[in-house]
């Protein structure tokens, strides 16, 4: 089998379609995935067993994150980023973090405002659904239940719209995905309006945390395609005025000839790039990225994908940083391409060494 990589799993307690770390892993070793990363909202506790028990099994785990921001001024034009249903809504993923254990005091104040905007939300859409519906649940309950099912601290559970979409619709026998389109997205009965960070705020935290600013891209994943996102040379100038550097994918969503566009674009503008598959629903998918309707990704594009989870890892295991405190790319080098070359040849041989460990243990 070949190994493969994938760069952007959800773990529990964030909705997942794992139970558990340890099906996430297992699945992963059984399907030849040899670097798997993990990209979960605003709580990385689970991240120390999904350390120790991905390396066990000869599997490198990158550290990520997810955030949601605003940018007001695209929402006022009416601007669509990487959110197909909501101008001005940015996804931000930052890529191999290193000081998320402990947190810094700028992390912890940073992330603070995010949690606690976002769990008072998350409550007032619970009580707002439970008075319409009559379930009787609330946000305390249903974190509670969650903490429970995964072998975890309640503290550690940010309860996200599928969470309790899914809640209700297990309480009243309804499908969770019509509980979110019919009560809970704007226009609806269960709205509760969403309180989102500026990008500043999200950029920071990222850096904060010591990871690599990440833009997910959509592209053909939403038709039609984003405005931010199309042409893919005016997104390129736009991530790189914003300080970003570094690309992913989730192919599933993507023509091959869509992505091999957009990756190649990215790749050609001295951005790395990674590909993932998310696993944020209840479907139990492969591991192994592909494309649309299960078309085999392009090895070009393979090769890619490889070179930017090595130099994720490199950056990941220090102790040289591909991006530093400000956001500025590693100085001391020629180009970009001399440094990505760099940071590949280093965490490729990071890599080799995991999985022949994993394999001798």
């Amino acid at each position: 089998m070949t190994p493969s990589i994938n760069a952007h799993i959800h773990l529990p307690p964030n909705y997942s379609a794992f139970t558990s770390v340890d099906q996430a892993i297992a699945l992963a070793k059984e399907q030849g995935i040899t670097v798997l990363g993990a990209s979960n909202y605003y709580d990385w506790s689970v991240y120390e067993a999904f350390a120790q028990k991905a390396t066990a099994q000869g599997i490198f785990p990158l550290f990520g994150l997810e955030v949601i921001c605003l940018v007001p001024e695209l929402q006022a034009q009416n601007v669509k980023i990487n959110d197909p249903g909501n101008p001005g809504k940015f996804y931000l993923c930052g890529k191999g973090l290193t000081k998320f254990s402990p947190l810094s005091d700028d992390a912890e104040a940073l992330l603070s405002t995010i949690r606690r905007s976002d769990s008072e939300r998350m409550a007032q859409v619970v009580t707002k659904l439970s008075d319409l519906l009559g379930a009787s649940l609330t946000a305390e309950q249903l974190k509670t239940e969650l903490a429970q099912r995964h072998g975890c601290d309640v503290e550690t559970v940010y309860l996200q719209e599928r969470h309790v979409a899914q809640a209700f619709a297990d309480t009243l026998g309804l499908d969770p995905n019509a509980v979110r389109s019919q009560w809970m997205k704007a226009g609806k009965p269960g709205y509760v309006e969403e309180t989102f960070v500026g990008f500043d705020h999200a950029y920071r935290l990222i850096l904060a945390l010591g990871g690599i600013p990440c833009y997910p891209t959509l592209a053909d994943g939403t038709s039609p395609i984003c405005g931010f996102e199309e042409p893919v040379e005016s997104l390129i100038a736009a991530l790189k005025a914003h300080g970003i550097y570094a690309a992913e994918v989730i192919p599933t969503r993507n023509t091959p000839e869509v992505l091999t566009r957009y990756v190649t674009a990215m790749r050609e503008a001295g951005l790395i790039v990674t590909a993932g598959t998310e696993h944020n629903t209840p479907a139990l998918d492969p591991l192994v990225p592909t494309c649309l309707g299960g078309t085999p990704i392009p090895e070009a594009l393979q090769a890619i994908f490889t070179e930017g989870a090595a130099v994720i890892a490199a950056h990941q295991s220090g102790p040289e940083r591909y991006v530093d405190a400000q956001g500025q790319l590693c100085a001391g080098y020629s180009s970009a391409e001399t440094r990505i070359a760099a940071f590949a040849e280093r965490g490729a041989a990071i890599l080799a060494n995991v999985n022949v460990q994993g394999a001798t243990d």
